[in-house]
C-alpha cells in the first residue's frame, strides 16, 4: 500500500509502506501545507507556503508535471475523482492538467468570511465541505447553474456555550464517508461529530479529547475512523499541553449512516 507524505522540510514523498521505503517525488520552496494521492492518475497533488500547486507523476519522480501559481500560501486541499478545490477557492481539473496551461476551471470567494482550515471533495464529485476558524462548514457545489447553487447552505459547529459566553472554536479537519456520503469534523474543542449533509442532520458527537482534533481520516473500506489528536497552538504557546495521540474507531452503521431531520443552517 502506498501513502504520500509532506511536511516543513519543503520535500513531497510517495512511502511504500510494506517495504518501509519512501521515494522523494520533488519539492517546494517552502513549507508543504497539503498533499494528496490521486490514484486514479498515479499522480501526487501538493500546494504549499510557496503559493504553487504541483502535480507529482508517481511514476517518474523528480519534476513536477504540471505547475499551477496561486495568489498567495495555500492552506487546504480537498481532491475528487476529476477536480480539486483548494477565503479564495480554486478548483481545477485534473483531466486537463500537464495538456495545456494550467488555469483553474472555477475560481470563487468562500462563502464563510474568515479564514479557511479544511476543504473535502464530496466522494461523488458533486461539490465540497468547507471548514473554517469561526467554527462553520459550507457545502459548495462546483454546477454553477442557479438550481444547483440554491441548494448551498453553510452551518454552524464546534461552539461550547457557558452560561451568556459562546465559545467557538476553528474546524481543522473533515473526513467523508464514502459508502454513505456522511462526514465527520474535528475541531479544537476536542470534539469529532458525524454529520450527513444530504439531510442537514447531526448524527453522532464522540467522547472529547483532550486537546485539538489536528486531523481525521476514514480507512478506504470507511469501517475504522483515525482521529489525530494534537495542541494547535489555538491560544498560544501552552507549556503543558497534552502529548499528541491517534485514537482508531470503528464506527458502527448508526453513527454514520444518513438520518432525514434537518438542523439549523446559518
Amino acid at each position: 500500500m502506498e501513502q504520500v507524505s509532506a511536511g516543513a522540510d519543503q520535500t513531497v514523498k510517495l512511502w511504500d509502506l510494506a517495504a518501509g521505503s519512501a521515494v522523494t517525488l520533488g519539492a517546494h520552496e517552502a513549507p508543504v501545507k497539503c498533499v494528496e494521492h490521486a490514484a486514479a492518475y498515479g499522480a501526487v497533488v501538493s500546494a504549499g507556503w510557496d503559493g504553487v500547486l504541483n502535480l507529482w507523476d508517481a511514476r517518474q519522480p523528480g519534476h513536477a508535471t504540471a505547475t499551477a501559481q496561486l495568489p498567495d500560501k495555500a492552506y487546504a486541499l480537498g481532491l475528487s475523482d476529476d477536480r480539486m478545490a483548494g477565503r479564495h477557492v480554486y478548483v481545477y481539473d485534473m483531466r486537463t492538467m500537464g495538456t495545456a496551461e494550467v488555469v483553474p476551471e472555477q475560481v470563487r470567494q468562500s462563502s464563510l468570511k474568515y479564514q479557511t482550515r479544511c476543504i473535502r471533495c464530496f466522494p461523488d464529485g458533486r461539490g465540497y465541505a468547507l471548514a473554517s476558524v469561526e467554527g462553520r462548514v459550507a457545502i459548495e457545489y462546483f454546477d454553477e447553474a442557479p438550481e444547483v447553487q440554491a441548494q448551498k447552505y453553510a452551518f454552524k459547529c464546534h461552539r461550547r456555550r457557558d452560561g451568556d459566553t459562546d465559545t467557538v472554536f476553528p474546524i481543522n479537519a473533515i473526513a467523508f464517508n464514502k459508502t454513505y456520503g456522511t462526514f465527520a469534523t474535528g475541531g479544537c474543542d476536542g470534539t469529532v461529530i458525524m454529520w450527513d449533509g444530504a439531510h442537514k442532520k447531526k448524527l453522532t458527537a464522540y467522547p472529547e479529547k483532550a486537546t485539538s482534533i489536528a486531523s481525521l481520516a476514514f480507512s478506504h473500506d470507511d469501517q475504522l475512523l483515525a482521529s489525530a489528536v494534537s495542541y494547535t497552538h489555538e491560544a498560544g504557546v501552552q507549556a503543558n499541553a497534552p502529548p499528541d495521540q491517534i485514537f482508531i474507531r470503528a464506527p458502527s452503521d448508526e453513527e454514520v449512516q444518513p438520518r432525514t431531520a434537518a438542523v439549523q443552517s446559518g
